[in-house]
């Protein structure tokens, strides 16, 4: 059975695992607590206790009333590690997770001990989010009204091409689909959320260790947004990982956990 605690007005489904300092982990946009695939957090419990949970609107967590923000998603990640009796843990966010995570560190900066930020956008001039051709393509795998196609869509535009050929990855993903489902009606609120996201002007603000890291081939969110956040955090780490898609951590799971096990023991 799936934990569920209370956060402010709604609730929260969690999951801790492994042992070590704390590492919150925060989905993107459409994602569940298990799109970051078993091999990538089997890598990480070795050295962490690992914390995953569902947004508000997916999984065992409260339904989704309304519009949302990504700052109020920044604050449903505070009451999280609140409720959990967590002072402060390493955030690794990724996509909408990766913008949620900005606002936590720049609301919250006590409670990190270290940033990672994984295929994500902070808005402002220079800034670009999905190319119109992924979306329209996306739309309308969608709209087709066939869960195959609209599951097999996903996973190509979140992977390399060379990933997205691997049956047995997908079959992983496809599986996961199945097992939990995201309602449209949520994934739309999501999206509108990171298209008003924006923290550019903010992001020097931060001061603590933090890493970014962007596959070359990503679809959802260009790899120039990653230089362009590194440019904005004094003393940030940029790690571009080549012929890799959005889904970086999926593809080179090792590798990921490699570079947030270095990254937590930076001396904060």
């Amino acid at each position: 059975m799936v934990p569920i605690t209370k956060v402010g007005e709604i609730e929260l489904d969690y999951e801790r695992t492994g042992s070590g300092p704390p590492l919150l982990m925060i989905m993107g946009m459409s994602g569940t607590a298990l799109h970051w695939g078993e091999p990538f957090l089997e890598a990480l419990r070795r050295d962490f206790e690992v914390i995953v949970y569902d947004h508000r609107g997916v999984g065992a967590s409260s339904r989704l009333e309304g519009p949302v923000t990504t700052t109020q998603l920044a604050q449903d990640a505070a009451g999280l590690l609140a409720a959990l009796g967590i002072e402060s843990a390493h955030v690794f966010g990724i996509s909408m997770g990766g913008m949620v995570a900005q606002e936590l560190a720049l609301a919250h900066p006590e409670r990190l001990l270290t940033l990672i930020l994984g295929c994500t956008y902070c808005g402002g001039e220079g800034s670009s989010l999905t190319p119109p051709a992924v979306i329209q393509r996306t739309a309308a795998a969608v709209m087709s009204g066939d869960r195959e196609t609209a599951v097999r869509t996903a996973w190509e535009i979140n992977v390399s091409a060379k990933m997205a050929a691997d049956a047995d990855a997908y079959a992983s993903f496809a599986d996961i689909s199945k097992r939990q489902r995201v309602a449209v009606s949520v994934i739309v609120a999501q999206a509108r959320a990171c298209s008003a996201h924006d923290t550019q002007a903010r992001l020097p603000r931060l001061t603590l260790p933090t890493l970014v890291v962007h596959g070359t081939d990503d679809q959802i969110i260009p790899v120039q947004n990653a230089e362009l956040i590194a440019s904005r955090i004094p003393g940030s780490r940029l790690e571009i990982m080549d012929g890799v898609g959005h889904l970086f951590f999926w593809e080179r799971p090792d590798r990921t956990a490699e570079l947030v096990r270095a990254h937590a023991a930076v001396p904060v």
